[in-house]
């Protein structure tokens, strides 16, 4: 008896400005809380040249450390793959393509801002993260993995 293929996983592109806070921390979240079951990247349009420091110890008080992760570059191509595109103020430098999803999430941006600012972005993005999750179609396996590169 032959094996069934497993339906691809769907890809889910998280975009900011500068891809150093709100688009990292959802791609680690969703990373975190999905496994292996969706492939996430996270991508900025004019990306900083670290990620927040608010923004790691933020994360750090969940158990995610981000500190070996850098801001990307958002392309095209990276649009082109994702079944899922998910801005936080990228504004018109996100390309758009037909068929893809995509959703805007109004967020404050965490730049300049202290820790005591950013855990109500993080906790927000908590919640926006395990709604998208649930609306997303189960492919593969459940059990949680580490987040995926960005």
């Amino acid at each position: 008896m032959s094996e069934q293929p497993r339906p691809a996983r769907p890809t889910v592109l998280f975009v900011c400005v500068h891809n150093a806070g709100r688009s990292q921390m959802a791609a680690a979240l969703l990373g975190r809380a999905a496994g292996d079951r969706i492939d996430v990247r996270s991508a900025g349009s004019a990306p900083a040249g670290t990620i927040n420091p608010a923004v790691l110890a933020a994360m750090a008080e969940e158990g995610i450390d981000l500190a070996a992760e850098r801001p990307t570059l958002l392309t095209e191509s990276a649009v082109h793959a994702a079944d899922v595109v998910i801005t936080m103020g990228c504004g018109d430098a996100c390309p758009v393509f037909p068929g893809k999803r995509y959703l805007d999430w109004a967020l404050p941006d965490p730049a300049g801002q202290d820790l005591d600012a950013v855990r109500p972005i993080r906790d927000e993005i908590a919640r926006r993260v395990q709604a998208l999750l649930a609306e997303l179609p189960p492919t593969g396996p459940s059990s949680p993995a580490p987040p995926r590169t960005r």
